[in-house]
């Protein structure tokens, strides 16, 4: 297995988050030399003109990120009325920021039970959510909100016409038959 091939995939997978030094070291098990040579052989291979991402070090981490000449092409992406549809994942985030704003990615994180940097990202990209200050929690994380944009996309005037969350889990529970299940118990004479 070549360790280049693993470190390229690790700093995709963590995203925004960016690894460390000795998080490359702890996780490769290797000496911090050899992670210093793949970082260095893949910072030249990503320069080329050939490559659309890069790596940076920003903020004592080592991520990948898009190349600024491309910029103009990222924005014809998100300005694409194509682009603009909602993920599912996108949509569940968003309405876990409208009903708890402002909030920060880790709190975000923790109600759906899986990583949001990427697509509280591209939330960000599209204007549907914004920076509204830091949490005074350790590390001062960075609190998002709902926008005005979101408000337009959802034909909404203000944020208090979002449908109650009580309401929604009421109907929710009204529509759904607990009695009869698509799974039905079978008699044992069935299963054998």
């Amino acid at each position: 297995m070549k360790l280049e091939a693993v470190v390229e995939g690790l700093l995709f997978v963590v995203g925004e988050d960016g690894l460390t030094l000795s998080q490359l070291v702890d996780i490769l098990g290797i000496e911090l030399d050899q992670v210093k040579e793949i970082l260095s052989h893949l910072k030249d291979k990503y320069e080329k003109e050939d490559s659309g991402i890069r790596m940076n070090f920003l903020g004592n981490t080592f991520k990948l990120t898009t190349k600024k000449e491309h910029k103009n092409y990222f924005q014809k992406l998100l300005e694409n009325p194509e682009s603009n549809v909602l993920t599912q994942a996108a949509l569940e985030t968003l309405a876990i920021i409208a009903y708890n704003q402002p909030m920060t990615r880790m709190e975000i994180d923790e109600i759906r039970g899986v990583a949001t940097s990427q697509i509280v990202r591209k939330l960000v990209a599209k204007g549907f959510i914004k920076e509204t200050g830091r949490s005074d929690a350790p590390g001062r994380p960075i609190l998002y909100q709902t926008t005005s944009e979101f408000l337009d996309y959802f034909g909404l005037s203000t944020i208090d016409d979002l449908p109650k969350f009580e309401k929604i889990v009421s109907e929710v529970i009204e529509d759904t038959d607990l009695y009869h299940s698509k799974y039905q118990e079978k008699e044992d004479d069935e299963v054998l």
